[in-house]
Order: structure tokens, then sequence, then C-alpha cells
């Protein structure tokens, strides 16, 4: 796997909501509804567009650069511009997992956010059950702060979360 860039996500990049809205791991470690509702993508979308208005959401097609394609999500599900906060979020396809692309992805979406936002805390909530994503947060520089217990409901059952953060001045 080669490098990978952010490009503002557009109509062009749905179909990678509707393939990660399905993926096993990603029912499993976001707060995606199970089972996915046909119209997720839409719905998405037009959240996305309504957050982009309201200046409290944002998100990034990650796209390989050798070949153009589309490997996953980086988005800012919640921007607090008075607070200068800013939750960040990465998706990326079963097929460029384990090779770095969720790395690459949340780097340069935690340097946009803080030199674009001018955010002064990121945050990042991770499944409790998501090694993969937790050793990501580490090398991306950010920092485990607790677990939010039972925060999320999926079916029946309530989920564990873990939070992390990055700060400017951390390393």
């Amino acid at each position: 796997m080669g490098d990978v860039r952010l490009e503002t996500f557009s109509p062009a990049h749905l179909g990678v909501i509707a393939e990660l809205a399905v993926d096993p791991e990603v029912q499993r470690f976001t707060r995606i509804p199970v089972p996915t509702p046909t119209d997720f993508a839409d719905v998405w979308w037009s959240r996305l567009e309504e957050g982009r208005r309201n200046q409290v959401r944002e998100s990034f097609a990650v796209i390989d650069d050798g070949d153009g394609r589309v490997l996953g999500i980086a988005g800012v599900p919640k921007i607090d511009h008075e607070a200068r906060t800013a939750e960040l979020g990465y998706l990326i396809a079963p097929s460029a997992r384990g090779r770095g692309v969720a790395t690459q992805a949340l780097a340069m979406l935690t340097s946009w956010a803080l030199t674009e936002l001018l955010a002064l805390r990121l945050e990042l909530l991770i499944s409790d059950q998501n090694p993969a994503s937790r050793k990501v947060a580490i090398r991306c520089g950010y920092r485990l702060e607790g677990v939010l217990r039972s925060l999320h409901l999926k079916g029946d059952i309530r989920y564990d979360t873990e939070i992390w953060s990055r700060l400017p001045t951390d390393s």
C-alpha cells in the first residue's frame, strides 16, 4: 500500500458508505445501526450536508494515491467551535486494512483539525473491543483517558467505549 490522501467527501464517494455500512467489523465497532437501513448512505449524506452548512461536521474520502480507489472515510462527526474541540473517526474498507491506511488517514485528519479548525482538543471514541483502532490511536499520538461505560446501545446490548484525546502540545 502506497500513500493515501484525503479528498473532501462528495456524492461521488457515496459507494464506500454503502459498502462500509454492511461490513461486519464496521457494524461491530461503530455506531452504524444494525441492521443497516437500505437508505443509510443517503441519510448519512443528508446529515453531512446539514452538518457542513452548520459547520459542525466534516468528512473526507481516503483515496489511494496510486490508483485513485476510495479506501475509506476520515470524518469529523462533531465540531464544537466555541470549545475548540472535535471528535474524529475513520472507517477503512476491508481490502485496505492492516496496511497503515487508517494511521495515515488519522494522522492527516488530526493535522487538518489542528490547523484548519484550530482545535485545542481532539477526541476518538473507540470500542473497548477494537484493538486495531487502539493501535492506530497510539501511533497518532492519542492518549487513553478512560472508559465510558455502557455508552452505546445496539439492539438490546450496551457497549463500553474508550475515550482517547490529543492536544496540540502532545507529541
